[in-house]
């Protein structure tokens, strides 16, 4: 842990790690405000609806903007120096992802029906969400180019204060939603909060408003592409095969046990997210730049272990301490309508243990540009996820779908070793020590 904080102070200023922190905590605590008002406006049936809408929400919005973001944001830092190259970066990215956004905007608009069927089923008719979401995609996408320049330039602090009043924003026209229009109220504030913060990002965004002038048509060049294209087919793959899965099994779970042990199995995703985001920033914060950095095997090995040795048991500590509180945590969370969902605690934690072990591994893939065997993963990641949840929700219901998860993750974590087993394992040569 000593050598994870020494690099953080080194490398990324105090401040910033503290907005950080400050970011998550501010995301923890509006999804648990937002969760109660749903568990009691709402209801069980209610969660699993929403859970449907979100994950769709989180796919089609990084299919609109093409998956360019974390590729755009590493393009900008390295020509930021460089006018014409920047300009062609900036201009590639804003004209192929808006006219992407407008596409996806366009067909989701006149879809609306069949994506309701898809997402709510024949029962429910929410097609004038879909609606909205598809007027409010373009803001989204606008939002979140004006988002990685700020990134791209390093303005940390900025992003990350933008990002926190943004929570606020969001957690204030959904609970005042949910409170008027109940589920209805829900689901539009589901497709718009994240399109209102462009409004706070415009004021942040004044400084870099001379750039606006570098985004040429003329200047748009398909090679700039190569530079961000892998990342961004990476960023598809993982933003839109998951939540894509989950919907699947949602629905599946919805037909085949019943609409309210949906609702529970969404209400442990949401817990699972939230405990989630401070590992997950760890590993964004440290990780990846760490490991862009290493050249030797030994580096890697000492940075995994060093990782197993520190944080991992804290994050076993936690997930027992979590287990052994499930019961107050569902109702603090949730309600009382919430309490079978205590069932799917278990298997939920111990996937996740195992979700940790073997994601903090296959950062390697991003760092080394292991474009390939990334997607390949990522790609039997999910179809083992879907195949074994409906295997197991057949025999166990509700439960079988987190029994599933573990088992997918248990599966993940075997390949990811047997790839990187020589690295971890294996006997290094003297001259890759030195």
């Amino acid at each position: 842990m000593n050598r994870i904080n020494s690099y953080i102070n080194d490398h990324v200023l105090f401040k910033v790690a503290n907005l950080n922190t400050m970011t998550i905590i501010t995301k923890i605590v509006a999804g648990i405000l937002t969760s109660k008002a749903i568990a009691v406006f709402i209801g069980v049936e209610g969660m699993a609806l929403i859970g449907n809408l979100r994950n769709f929400l989180g796919a089609i919005q990084t299919f609109s903007i093409l998956g360019f973001y974390n590729g755009f944001v590493k393009s900008i830092a390295e020509v930021k120096n460089d006018a014409f190259k920047l300009s062609e970066t900036l201009s590639t990215a804003y004209y192929l992802g808006f006219a992407s956004t407008l596409l996806i905007a366009f067909l989701s608009y006149y879809n609306a029906k069949y994506i309701n069927q898809f997402l709510f089923s024949n029962n429910y008719n929410y097609s004038y969400v879909i609606q909205i979401m598809a007027v409010a995609l373009p803001f989204y996408a606008l939002n979140m180019f004006s988002f990685a320049i700020m990134n791209g330039f390093s303005k940390y602090k900025i992003l990350l204060i933008i990002n926190i009043i943004g929570q606020f924003m969001g957690l204030a026209v959904t609970l005042l939603l949910i409170y008027q229009n109940n589920i209805d109220g829900a689901l539009v504030a589901a497709v718009i909060a994240p399109s209102l913060i462009l409004l706070i990002t415009f004021v942040g965004f004044v400084n870099q408003r001379s750039l606006a002038s570098s985004i040429k048509l003329s200047n748009v060049n398909l090679r700039v592409l190569k530079k961000f294209g892998p990342f961004a087919v990476m960023g598809l793959v993982t933003a839109v095969a998951i939540p894509m899965v989950s919907i699947f099994i949602r629905n599946y779970i919805i037909d085949e046990v019943g609409i309210k042990e949906a609702g529970h199995w969404e209400a442990m995703q949401r817990i699972s997210d939230y405990y989630l985001m401070f590992i997950n920033s760890l590993m964004t914060l440290y990780f990846l730049p760490r490991f862009s950095e290493i050249d030797s095997k030994q580096e890697f090995r000492k940075e995994v272990f060093s990782f197993y040795k520190t944080s991992i048991p804290i994050f076993a500590i936690g997930l027992v301490i979590i287990y052994v509180l499930r019961s107050f945590l569902v109702e603090l969370i949730f309600s009382e309508a919430f309490q079978p969902t205590e069932e799917l605690f278990l298997w939920q934690l111990l996937g996740d243990f195992v979700k940790v072990l073997s994601i903090v591994i296959a950062y390697q893939f991003i760092a080394k540009k292991m474009f390939t065997h990334f997607i390949i993963i990522e790609v039997f990641l999910v179809v083992v996820m879907y195949l074994s949840s409906i295997y197991l929700i057949d025999i166990f219901g509700v439960k079988g779908a987190v029994i599933g998860h573990f088992v997918s993750y248990v599966m993940h974590y075997g390949i990811i070793l047997l790839i990187f087993g020589s690295s971890l394992f294996g006997v290094i040569p003297i001259s890759d020590e030195d």
